[in-house]
């Protein structure tokens, strides 16, 4: 929202760097979550999975840098050049954790394979979690490039927001609150199999 009312022409200048606070701390949060959602699948035992730390180190340090770059910008200190630099550490993280979204979701799926799911419910998992990591990966890359791009001085505002507008609609995407409801969508309640097996 932040960043397509700086692209209306509403103060873009300040509008971007509040943009990169607001993203930096959405890193944090979703590192957290991802964190706390290997924890749990970790605590299942009869699954093991591994916790892609590398994917997660990115998102918290690039997290912490946006938040500290965010606020130094708001100090109009070299603004446009912080703010196009953290893109580039933007989609490095996002590229970075996409790798660690697809196993997380993937855990998921395994984790469901113990609880007397259908292959078709499992292959629809793998594929969503495949899909999310693509979508992820590619939003990286193209932040990547916006950045670059606003570095060099090719409409620098103008491409770190549509960068960021990117970056937030990816983590929108592929964040753990999406990931929660689709493999809670294909997760039958033991209420209702216990109805139908009463029915049947």
């Amino acid at each position: 929202m932040l960043t397509i009312i700086g692209l209306s022409g509403v103060k873009p200048d300040v509008l971007v760097s509040i943009s990169t606070i607001v993203f930096g701390a959405a890193l944090l949060i979703q590192g957290g979550a991802i964190l706390s959602e290997f924890a749990h699948i970790e605590s299942m035992p009869e699954v093991r999975v591994g916790t892609g730390g590398g994917g997660m180190s990115a998102l918290f340090l690039v997290g912490i840098s946006g938040v500290v770059v965010g606020v130094l910008a708001l100090l109009v200190v070299h603004a446009e050049v912080l703010t196009a630099a953290v893109m580039i550490a933007f989609g490095a993280a996002l590229l970075a954790s996409s790798s660690t979204v697809w196993q997380l979701m993937t855990a998921r799926s395994m984790a469901m394979r113990f609880q007397s799911r259908t292959p078709m419910l499992r292959f629809v998992a793998s594929e969503v979690a495949a899909g999310s990591a693509g979508i992820q990966a590619m939003a990286g890359l193209a932040v990547i490039v916006l950045g670059v791009l606003a570095i060099c001085g090719i409409f620098s505002l103008t491409l770190t927001l549509i960068g960021l507008l990117v970056a937030g609609a990816s983590l929108l995407l592929t964040g753990s609150t999406l990931s929660a409801t689709m493999v809670g969508f294909m997760r039958p309640t033991t209420s209702a199999t216990s109805a139908s097996a009463r029915a049947g």
